[in-house]
């Protein structure tokens, strides 16, 4: 991955304007289109499958006039009156009335009509509307809204208070604040005191606003497609500021630090991408996966959450990939540190560090690494950091003072099992309110105390009791009863014996008589763990009352959707828990080559999850801070917060992990000092992280005080975790933990080493493709260079260098003679060595090398020997061509066939072949000859041949080179396997220069290690 990310940071850098305009297109469009579509936002929670939905879905065909969305209107009658004055009920019946004429309203039930149960007050100041809409709240215009909102004109001076509650009424715009600003503006403090610098500081945060730009636009876009709740925008604008500031962070960091060691402005560009981008892409890949793991609890508007936040992760690792490295190339040297500044200074004390430890990899006294580590790379330097400078030459860089991050990791080393109990202690205590969670949905009464949702949801509660607002709906299916209303009348007094509920309205039958619905009112909240509980009760009747009367039950309704979503998202809480930690577990695992570094990580990422959990609960749920925090109410937590939280925490835990440990891992490949690899790696690590966490700290806080209720919960949650994770965990009880485990952090089992794929993201393969790439830069004239180079089976290093054109013919046994073709072909590794095929250096670009060779086995024979000669071409030719024009014309096969047969015509009696030859009729060496112009439509620049051990078989070698090398272009080099070397090879009689390179092994040996020797 890291030599991919080099030629994209490379590429980029080249090509900086085209890359920059292109970005700024992409935003264009999205944003004009998002704009152009007019999405619009709903909060309407459903779940498909549960009881809840499967009854509202069943009521929407017979029951279509309690189907759709409806509200309330909430009056309040001046002190000393009664709702029931001729004046107030006139002017109660005028606002009625006149939202009756609104459309889209079906009906309203005012609190005068027989139908409306108890609509008012005991006391008769307090009374309330129920309008019925036509259709579900994503439906309902906001014109519809105003103009039922207008409809209070007609009050006039009567001095009568009215509100408008429900879930139409709810604010679902999305507006940014300005203490989001001061958010943004704190993020640019962190990053002018990170780098010194208003340019470097301005980059990250520059992409970060292109990205979230992008993002916003895609979910506006979707809200026009798809139900989008207002949350998700929101998200996305959280998530991509604060992971569009770091990622960009990170990459410029080590690209500011490479240019202070004096390294060119593109190289550091495609080197920064390639290592602290290889990091990037493996945060924020975790962090889309955790993201989209969302989708399997089945939850519509959680998975829609799910997928706007990972998109705008993978915007913002897409633009710190191309945008970032685009930007490197206009900027240039102007991104380097000021001379003599305290930046420069770190980055400088760095490379001391550096040759401090290459110094101590020579060491005598190294020991030995455990199982997982690569050996030393011993005097092998990084293409990214120079040697240090000794006596005689450039003056040795003044040591920089100990840094804060310095004198920290010491004092934790000194006394690690200290600061491992005082973290777990304070961990500990901060988890203790998530033992007190509850979870559910959003309700009115966490809007603003400021808007008229949340104000009717306070006078309904106060004149007739907080069940009033979160009413549930129990239908009745009444097909097989004959006495309707005796059958009605029993069923309302059962629900009425539960404990928990209010009132119970009058059951109202559909038209058919097919169904009948009964309004019940708990006595406490909707979103108490009372109604949950109710709801519970309520649904255990259905036996009996099937039993007794004939006509099952089903609860429904608002809140008994939230209650089913509730205990989803609940028992959904703990497998996404487990996932979650086991997947970290095996990437970290796969990075770091060990046991214990993941383990640690993934009880430190429970820890921050606990924490957040816990201050969470103390601040929304008991009421700690509420004042301070612009917490109008308190009340359960959002029933999606936890996995929400888990799987973005998740990513950004991993993220430090990996940024913070990297360092640790790569100084002890070096050194094998496990107390120095602590130290020196949190030394070069700690600053970064520290910003990083601070800017998604200052990022997520900004949204706490004038957040709506779920972001602001979201806001705390992540602010929270972030801290505990970043300063507590990583930067405390990770060096404490590392420095007690010694050297066992970096051992990894025998059969974990053999089954876990190995990921680069320190970049140690890019450093070995960068120097690969160096030695063959300087044989570019040859098409194929071998240098030492040892290859599993082949036995002693081959050295060859052959030109353009040339032939090769290799010569020993068939094993041997296959290796060394595999090699060449980039279908296999080298053991060590330097080999360069047509400009690319092997093993880094096996995959380009693969794609410009072509590897024939002679010696196979196809089955099918009826199939004509024309035909087997023409497949071949076929699946050569791209997927857009696979058609083969006849001339490409009679072209083909001709070359065929002049290689032929020099071979004495061989007689021509035809398109119509059917292969079984071929003599050896038309196979042969078939068999080549068959590879040769690649169009490869280099074809390997291999004869297997029958060789030319009873064909003169010499004239099976001959024909072949008719037949290959001249332009196109040729490598051919033969048992031995045919005699009288001349370079003048082929037209092409010849070398011979024999795989000859002693007697006594095994064939499969013989010595290769060029003639």
């Amino acid at each position: 991955m890291a030599t991919l990310l080099y030629r994209i940071g490379r590429f980029s850098f080249r090509h900086s304007w085209q890359i920059i305009v292109g970005w700024f297109l992409i935003l264009a469009a999205v944003l004009g289109g998002g704009l152009a579509l007019n999405g619009t936002f709903s909060e309407s929670f459903s779940i498909p499958g549960t009881e809840s939905q499967q009854t509202l879905d069943k009521l929407a065909a017979v029951f279509p006039a309690v189907a759709g969305s409806s509200a309330q209107v909430v009056f309040q009658v001046p002190d000393g009156q009664s709702v029931n004055d001729a004046s107030d009920t006139a002017a109660i019946t005028a606002v009625t009335d006149a939202i009756t004429k609104v459309p889209h309203v079906s009906s309203v039930i005012t609190p005068f009509s027989q139908y409306a149960g108890d609509a008012i007050s005991k006391d008769g100041t307090i009374a309330y509307a129920t309008v019925q809409f036509d259709g579900p709240t994503s439906t309902i215009e906001a014109a519809t809204i105003d103009a039922v909102q207008a409809t209070k004109s007609e009050l006039g001076s009567s001095g009568i208070r009215v509100e408008f509650g429900g879930e139409v009424f709810q604010k679902n715009t999305v507006g940014v604040s300005p203490s989001e600003g001061l958010g943004v503006l704190f993020a640019a403090v962190v990053l002018f005191v990170t780098f010194g610098s208003l340019l470097a500081a301005g980059l990250p945060l520059l992409s970060a606003i292109i990205g979230v730009g992008i993002s916003i636009g895609a979910v506006v876009a979707s809200s026009a497609l798809i139900t989008v709740s207002s949350t998700a925008p929101l998200l996305a604008v959280m998530i991509g500021l604060a992971v569009g500031i770091d990622y960009a962070l990170f990459i410029l960091s080590r690209h500011r630090t490479q240019l202070a060691h004096g390294l060119d402005a593109e190289e550091s560009a495609a080197q920064s991408v390639a290592t602290a981008g290889s990091a990037v892409v493996f945060a924020g890949t975790t962090v889309i996966i955790a993201l989209l793991g969302l989708l399997v609890v089945g939850i519509p508007f959680l998975s829609v959450m799910g997928v706007a936040a990972a998109f705008a992760v993978f915007v913002s690792v897409s633009i710190a990939m191309t945008l970032l490295p685009a930007i490197m190339g206009v900027a240039k040297y102007r991104l380097r540190p000021k001379k003599g500044s305290r930046v420069e200074r770190r980055a400088l004390a760095g490379a001391l560090h550096e040759s401090e430890a290459q110094a101590a990899a020579q060491a005598p006294d190294a020991r030995s690494a455990p199982e997982g580590i690569p050996a030393p790379a011993g005097t092998r330097a990084s293409s990214a950091t120079p040697a240090a400078p000794g006596r005689g030459g450039a003056q040795r860089p003044k040591r920089a003072a100990t840094s804060l991050g310095g004198r920290w990791v010491a004092l934790v080393m000194k006394a690690p099992i200290v600061f491992i109990v005082a973290v777990v202690g304070l961990v500990g205590v901060a988890s203790i309110p998530a033992f007190s969670l509850d979870l559910n949905l959003p309700t009115s009464g966490q809007q603003p105390t400021d808007t008229t949702n949340r104000q009717a949801y306070d006078l309904l509660a106060k004149g007739f009791g907080p069940g009033y607002n979160g009413p549930l709906i129990v239908a009745a299916d009444i097909t097989q009863s004959t006495d309707i209303a005796g059958i009605l009348t029993k069923i309302g007094d059962e629900l009425k014996t539960v404990p928990g509920v209010s009132f119970v309205g009058q059951g109202v039958p559909d038209s058919t008589l097919d169904t009948a619905i009964f309004r019940v009112i708990p006595t406490t909240a909707p979103d108490s763990p009372e109604t949950k509980t109710l709801v519970h009760d309520l649904r255990a009747l259905n036996p009996k009352i099937t039993a007794d009367l004939g006509t099952p039950i089903a609860v429904t309704g608002q809140t008994a959707v939230a209650v089913d979503i509730s205990n989803l998202l609940t028992q959904a809480l703990l497998p996404f828990g487990v996932l979650v930690v086991g997947l970290s577990i095996v990437l970290l695992a796969m990075v770091f080559r060990s046991i214990a570094v993941p383990i640690k990580a993934a009880v430190g990422f429970l820890f921050s999850v606990g924490a957040s959990f816990g201050v969470s609960v103390a601040v929304f749920q008991w009421g700690w801070l509420s004042n301070l925090l612009n917490i109008s109410a308190t009340g359960p937590l959002l029933s999606f917060l936890p996995i929400l939280l888990m799987a973005i925490l998740f990513g950004l835990a991993m993220d430090y992990e990996v940024f913070l440990v990297s360092g640790m891992r790569e100084e002890y490949v070096k050194t094998r000092d496990a107390r120095r690899a602590v130290r020196v790696g949190f030394v070069n690590g700690a600053r970064v992280v520290t910003a990083a966490a601070l800017i998604m700290f200052f990022v997520f806080f900004a949204f706490v005080p004038e957040g709506t209720g779920a972001i602001k919960q979201i806001a705390l949650a992540l602010a929270v975790g972030v801290f505990v994770d970043a300063f507590l965990v990583r930067m405390t009880l990770v060096p404490a933990v590392m420095t007690l485990l010694g050297d066992t952090a970096w051992s990894l089992p025998k059969g974990l080493a053999r089954l876990l794929p190995n990921v680069d993201v320190e970049g140690e393969g890019l450093r070995e493709h960068i120097a690969a790439t160096a030695w063959a830069s300087g044989h570019l004239d040859d098409a194929v260079t071998a240098e030492a180079l040892v290859i599993a089976g082949v036995g002693l290093p081959v050295d060859l260098a052959l030109d353009e054109g040339a032939l090769l013919v290799i010569t020993g046994d068939t094993a041997s003679r296959r290796l060394l073709g595999a090699a060449l072909a980039g279908r296999l590794s080298p053991e060590s060595g330097g080999l360069q095929v047509l400009g690319r250096c092997l093993p880094s670009e096996a995959g380009a090398i693969s794609r410009l060779v072509t590897l024939v086995d002679l010696s196979s024979a196809r089955p099918d020997v009826d199939t004509t000669v024309g035909a087997a071409l023409r497949e071949r030719l076929s699946i050569a061509r791209s997927w857009y024009r696979p058609w083969v014309s006849p001339d490409d096969i009679d072209t083909r066939v001709e070359a065929v047969n002049r290689a032929l015509a020099a071979v004495p009696g061989e007689p021509r072949l035809g398109e119509t030859t059917a292969l079984g009729e071929l003599s050896p060496l038309a196979a042969a000859l078939v068999l080549t112009a068959a590879g040769m439509a690649d169009g490869s620049a280099l074809l390997v041949l291999d004869t297997g051990d029958a060789g030319a078989g009873s064909i003169d070698a010499a004239v099976f080179v001959r024909a072949v090398s008719t037949l290959v272009p001249a332009a196109t080099t040729l490598v051919l396997g033969l048992p031995a070397a045919p005699a009288g090879l001349a370079s003048g009689a082929l037209g092409r220069s010849v070398t011979v390179l024999e795989l000859s092994h002693p007697a006594g040996l095994v064939p499969a290690r013989p010595e290769g020797t060029l003639r």
